[in-house]
């Protein structure tokens, strides 16, 4: 199986993997017509007809981008296929030079191996805070947030040089 940019076909199936998850209370559910306003940034892998795992790479500006809505068919768990899909991102983000991504998930060690580094939520800048806020668990966040710094960039070095960021 190979990591490719999403179709249109692909939207509902997206869906309802990412769905699935969401029930489970483990990402957000997505709708329909989210998914195709946001189609290109999804990337996905495929056995035959059938979705197995999805991920967005989602660019909020020219120094950040998300990878979210990360999600692999229950029963092909444990194969690699989510380190493919975000490792397609990650190499994304370095094709178009952005110097940092970043993720928020209920799973820190899968994004750890990928050298991504815990920070507190708050320290995101506040241009992500948008889809935080039709969360339901909106304001009491209890994802981990990470970052991968690609680059250096000034707002990650303040952290740095105040003790909260990574590093």
């Amino acid at each position: 199986m190979e990591v490719e940019k999403a179709t249109l076909e692909d939207a509902p199936q997206i869906q309802r993997l990412v769905n699935f998850w969401a029930d489970r209370g483990e990402m957000l559910h997505r709708s329909l017509s989210e998914i195709y306003e946001n189609l290109r940034d999804y990337w996905v892998m495929r056995s035959g007809q059938d979705l197995v795992a999805c991920a967005a790479f989602h660019i909020y500006w020219s120094d950040l981008a998300e990878i979210r809505a990360l999600a692999v068919r229950e029963e092909d768990q444990a194969q690699g296929l989510g380190s493919q899909v975000v490792g397609t991102c990650i190499q994304e983000a370095r094709g178009l030079g952005i110097p940092v991504v970043f993720a928020l998930t209920y799973r820190p060690g899968f994004f750890e191996r990928f050298g991504f580094q815990q920070v507190p939520v708050e320290r995101l800048p506040r241009k992500v805070w948008g889809e935080c806020q039709r969360c339901p668990k909106f304001p009491n966040c209890d994802e981990t947030a990470l970052v991968l710094p690609l680059q250096p960039v000034p707002w990650l070095k303040r952290r740095r040089a105040k003790g909260v960021g990574v590093g």
